[in-house]
């Protein structure tokens, strides 16, 4: 028999929970189950793809700790995960004890939030364990608790055990005739793979660079004219020519994540918007944020200005740079 504790509190050493928990652990221990516990707030990275852990699991404790209102947001975003990439034929044989130790008011209704949301995903909840407590010490030290916290754990062991059966409820009539978890029809393995995508931060940045990027390929393949860049317009509006200057400015807006790219050939100006190729070789290289770069188009500080004060770093032919002032007057 193997249980599974998902722990959504802080961790903090006054938590009653932790106490529940481990005088838990220790029954189910001496009845030979395996107990795998996580605390959703050391893995909150990877909380979307936790419910594939409740492949092997018979059963399973959610342990909220109520410390201003409500069960708290790691075990929320895990009952969440549940619904949208949970196997719902598994949770459907998977037993739930509900823990909630509450410092503040709302013990119960955490629990029926509990209870309601674990029918909802089509599990089997058993009969909760929650609590007000008030001085945690005391709370320890009672006999009479503990004891009632043991019996409690028997308890899940033998709903475990013997597989008893629930009665039908109401909720269960709801979910077939209102809620719907995805419009998609994904199997159990294509959601646990959904999960590992949705999980990973550079996958997800990269997929919406790439849906930007065919936007902006499939608006200009309709002919839509894209709106101009604010700085490309002021920069070509006050470029004034000097002779025999060739250059490239590369000027990096740390705050937009985006490059100016500003190529000069002595009357001829090319200025575009986007991040630079691999290939480019700029003269010069600037990096400053984008409340001093509006600063100098406005004419309130110059180029070499921004340089001097350290709003502005830069690296490569310091000449070129000087130069910018006398080509670009605002």
């Amino acid at each position: 028999m193997r249980v599974n504790i998902y722990y959504g509190g802080r961790g903090l050493i006054d938590d009653p929970n932790l106490f529940v928990l481990e005088k838990i652990t220790k029954v189910l221990d001496e009845l030979r189950v395996t107990v795998e516990r996580y605390n959703l707030y050391e893995d909150k990275r990877n909380i979307t793809v936790l419910p594939k852990t409740l492949k092997d699991a018979d059963g399973i404790i959610l342990a909220a700790s109520v410390e201003w209102f409500g069960i708290g947001g790691f075990l929320q975003q895990f009952l969440d995960a549940c619904w949208l990439y949970g196997d719902k034929e598994k949770m459907a044989n998977t037993y739930m004890l509900p823990v909630v130790m509450a410092t503040t008011y709302g013990e119960r209704e955490a629990e029926y939030c509990l209870i309601r949301a674990w029918e909802l995903l089509g599990g089997i909840p058993a009969e909760g364990l929650c609590a007000y407590v008030n001085n945690h010490v005391e709370f320890e030290t009672n006999s009479q608790f503990n004891l009632m916290i043991e019996k409690k754990a028997e308890n899940f062991y033998r709903m475990i055990s013997k597989k008893v059966v629930a009665f039908p409820n109401s909720n269960m009539v709801v979910k077939k005739t209102v809620l719907r978890s995805s419009n998609l029809s994904l199997t159990p393995q294509e959601s646990e793979q959904l999960s590992l995508y949705v999980s990973n931060d550079n996958y997800v940045k990269k997929q919406k660079e790439d849906i930007e990027e065919l936007a902006n390929l499939f608006k200009g393949m309709l002919g839509e004219e894209q709106e101009p860049d604010e700085y490309v317009e002021k920069l070509k509006e006050h470029f004034y020519p000097l002779d025999g200057l060739e250059a490239v400015f590369q000027i990096d807006l740390l705050d937009e994540n985006s490059s100016l790219i500003i190529r000069i050939e002595g009357e001829n100006l090319s200025c575009t918007r986007g991040k630079p190729d691999s290939s480019l070789k700029p003269d010069v290289i600037a990096k400053i944020r984008t409340k001093v770069f509006q600063e100098v188009l406005s004419g309130a500080k110059s180029f070499q200005s921004a340089f001097m004060s350290g709003d502005l770093s830069a690296q490569g032919n310091f000449k070129i740079l000087r130069n910018f002032d006398t080509i670009f007057r605002f």
